[in-house]
């Protein structure tokens, strides 16, 4: 049970994922989370740097779809400018909205990847949806009053699979 919650990879931050390695891997589209993913969850929109990172896999034939447990407003104010499909009031871990985003994208799971900076719902709901997850570094150090509890109990998961010899890509730094 508690593997549902290791992700198969770690990441600094979102830049590290490049299109030709999900290609290797045959990925061809990717669910990503929004808030302390892509963007601080204070910042309305993308930056420069998130935005050639988008056209960056668009280009390689990699659609995204933002999965976010955020509201309607913040997650379309941040996804239309950019074009990207989102989903919003996701309520993940559920899978419910990682289904959708499979059928919304016409992909298998095997063709997706999750990314997120959360235990407790991206990679435990990518995981349990089949999906090969990717946890990135939150890009902001503050947070929202109910992920700051799922911050703490991912703390001590993370401590968890170290004593246990399971977080694999520590020793590739």
């Amino acid at each position: 049970m508690l593997k549902l919650f290791l992700p198969a990879e770690h990441v600094t931050d979102i830049f590290k994922i490049t299109p030709q390695a999900l290609l290797e891997k045959g990925i061809k589209g990717i669910i990503t989370d929004l808030d302390n993913t892509l963007v601080e969850w204070d910042r309305p929109s993308a930056t420069p740097q998130l935005k050639k990172w988008f056209e960056q896999m668009k280009a390689n034939g990699i659609t995204i779809t933002v999965v976010s447990n955020n509201n309607e407003n913040r997650v379309k104010s941040f996804c239309e400018p950019l074009n990207l499909p989102f989903i919003f009031r996701a309520r993940k871990p559920m899978g419910k909205a990682f289904r959708r985003a499979l059928k919304q994208m016409h992909l298998k799971e095997d063709e997706v990847v999750v990314i997120g900076d959360q235990l407790l719902t991206d990679v435990f709901g990518g995981n349990r949806s089949n999906l090969h997850t990717i946890l990135v570094v939150p890009v902001a150090q503050s947070d929202g009053f109910f992920t700051k509890f799922n911050r703490m109990v991912e703390r001590r998961l993370m401590a968890f699979f170290r004593r246990k010899g399971m977080l694999h890509w520590e020793e590739q730094k």
